[in-house]
C-alpha cells in the first residue's frame, strides 16, 4: 500500500507565479481533454482511451506547457472519469445503480492537481527539481523550478509528487510505498464502531473494552466556522469569494485532517493494545445525502468528516493486517453495549 505526506510550500514570489501557472495550466488541459471525450462521446457514443487522448492533444498549446509525463497524467485522469461514467452507465442498465450520472463537466477556471512521477524528480543540491514543458523553456527560458526535500522520506522511496493548490495555498504530496507491519492481533477479537456527532465514534470490543472518542470540539469548530463565514457573505453576491474566505477554510481543514488522523490513530492503538484483530464500521451508504434531522442538525451532522475517517481508519487496517468490516450502521449500534 501506499502512503502520503503533504507539505505546505511557502513558495516566493517566484515559485508561486510557476506553480499558478502550471496548475493553470493543467485545468486548461483537462477541460480540452473532456472536450474532445464529450464530442467523441455525443457523436459515436464511445469515449477516448487515455492513449487516444495523450495521441490527440500532443500538439495542444497547454500540453506542451507541462512536462509530457505531467500533462500525460493529466489526461489519463479525463481518461478515467469518462471509464468511470461508463461504468456507472452499466450498472443503471442493470439495476444495481438508480440514479443517472453526469457526464464529467468542464471546470470553469481555477487551479487543478498537478502530478509528477517519481522518475521525472531528481534531488539537486538546491533541492527537488521539477521540470518545465518545451513552450515554457522556449518562450521564457526556463526549464524547472526546486522545491525543498523533505528530510523525513528517502528521496528513491517516493513513487509521485503532487502540486495541489487548495484555498490561495500550495501543498507538495509526496506518495512512497508504506510496509505492510504485521500487528500481533486476533481476528476473533472484533472492535465495533458506532458513530455519531458529541460522541463522534462510539467503540465497544468485544474483549469488555470501550472508549469515546468526542466529536463536541469539532461541532465547536464547525459552528464558530459557520458563523464567521455568513458574517462575511452577508450581503455579498451568490458565488462570493475571497481571500478571508479562503484563508478560514484553509483553517478549519486542517483542524478537520489533524482531527481525523488522531482519532483513526486512536483507534488503530486500541486494537494494537488489546490484540484486536478486526473492526467492524456501522456505516449506511448515501446517509448524508438523505438526512432529514433539520437544517441545524443536517449541517451539523454533515460538516463532521466521518467518511474520510472510516477510510483513514480502514487504510491503517490495511497497513497492519488487521481485518476492516463495513456494515449497516443499525447492526454496530445494536452490538454496542452502550446502548444496550
Amino acid at each position: 500500500m501506499f502512503g502520503c505526506q503533504q507539505v505546505l510550500i511557502h513558495p516566493s514570489d517566484e515559485i508561486k507565479i510557476i506553480l499558478e501557472y502550471i496548475c493553470e495550466e493543467s485545468t486548461k488541459l483537462s477541460n480540452c481533454g473532456k472536450y474532445y471525450a464529450r464530442q467523441l462521446f455525443f457523436k459515436t457514443g464511445k469515449i477516448p482511451s487515455k492513449f487516444d487522448l495523450h495521441r490527440e492533444m500532443s500538439r495542444n498549446p497547454h500540453f506542451q506547457s507541462l512536462h509530457s509525463q505531467v500533462a500525460q497524467q493529466c489526461l489519463t485522469t479525463v481518461a478515467e472519469s469518462f471509464q468511470s461514467f461508463m461504468g456507472l452507465l452499466k450498472a443503471v442498465k442493470n439495476g444495481i445503480v438508480e440514479q443517472r450520472p453526469k457526464l464529467p463537466g468542464y471546470r470553469k477556471g481555477g487551479l487543478s492537481l498537478v502530478t509528477f512521477p517519481g522518475q521525472a524528480v531528481k534531488l539537486k543540491p538546491e533541492g527537488l527539481r521539477f521540470p518545465l514543458g518545451s513552450k515554457v523553456k522556449a518562450w521564457f527560458g526556463l526549464d524547472a523550478f526546486y522545491l525543498p526535500m523533505p528530510s523525513n522520506l528517502k528521496h528513491k522511496a517516493i513513487r509521485e509528487y503532487r502540486i495541489l493548490p487548495r484555498n490561495g495555498c500550495f501543498y507538495l504530496e509526496l506518495v512512497y510505498k508504506v510496509p505492510e507491519q504485521k500487528a500481533d492481533v486476533d481476528l476473533d477479537k472484533a472492535l465495533m464502531i458506532d458513530h455519531g456527532m458529541d460522541n463522534w465514534l462510539t467503540c465497544v470490543s468485544n474483549v469488555g473494552g470501550s472508549f469515546i472518542i468526542d466529536g463536541k470540539h469539532l461541532k465547536s469548530i464547525n459552528q464558530g466556522y459557520n458563523k464567521r463565514v455568513a458574517f462575511l457573505m452577508e450581503g455579498q453576491a451568490n458565488g462570493y469569494w475571497s481571500k478571508r474566505l479562503a484563508r478560514l477554510t484553509e483553517k478549519r481543514n486542517r483542524v478537520m485532517r489533524d482531527a481525523i488522523n488522531k482519532a483513526a490513530r486512536r483507534v488503530i492503538d486500541h486494537c494494537i493494545e488489546n490484540r484486536i484483530g478486526t473492526v467492524i464500521f456501522g456505516w449506511n451508504k448515501g446517509q448524508k445525502d438523505g438526512a432529514d434531522m433539520g437544517p441545524k442538525t443536517n449541517q451539523k451532522f454533515v460538516q463532521i468528516p466521518t467518511g474520510k475517517l472510516k477510510d483513514r481508519v480502514k487504510q491503517l487496517c490495511q497497513q497492519y493486517g488487521m481485518r476492516f468490516v463495513e456494515t449497516e450502521e443499525s447492526y454496530s449500534s445494536k452490538a454496542s453495549v452502550c446502548r444496550s
